[in-house]
């Protein structure tokens, strides 16, 4: 299964839909078209959408982070919603919950970044 990515720019907020599956494959290609988005738009703000997302090992944690640190240097925030159960998992015992939050939606995420729908 391979990985497929769907970005939205709402109010200066990248929204990031992830299905399939975040691995190693798939990391590099995930992580360049994040990037180019980022930096093309004017990205205030990340939320990430993990709804689909299946499958995620440790070269996606490295995606999430970079990515992470990459909206912080703009001065912006990061936010992860709608994990799957198996993908919940593997970012909490990362630790990633601790500098970013997780909501339960996409709405939830972009009201608390103070950009509703």
């Amino acid at each position: 299964m391979n990985s497929h990515v769907e970005m939205e720019h709402h109010r200066g907020v990248l929204i990031v839909r992830l299905s399939g599956e975040l691995d190693h494959h798939a990391a590099d290609y995930v992580r360049m078209d994040m990037d180019e988005a980022i930096m093309r738009g004017q990205v205030e703000h990340l939320v990430l959408s993990l709804k689909h997302l299946q499958f995620m090992d440790s070269s996606g944690l490295g995606v999430i982070l970079g990515r992470y640190k990459l909206i912080r240097s703009k001065g912006g925030k990061m936010a992860v919603c709608d994990a799957t159960a198996p993908v919940k998992r593997l970012l909490e015992m990362s630790g990633l919950f601790k500098i970013m939050p997780l909501y339960d939606d996409e709405s939830a995420a972009l009201s608390d970044l103070e950009v509703a729908l």
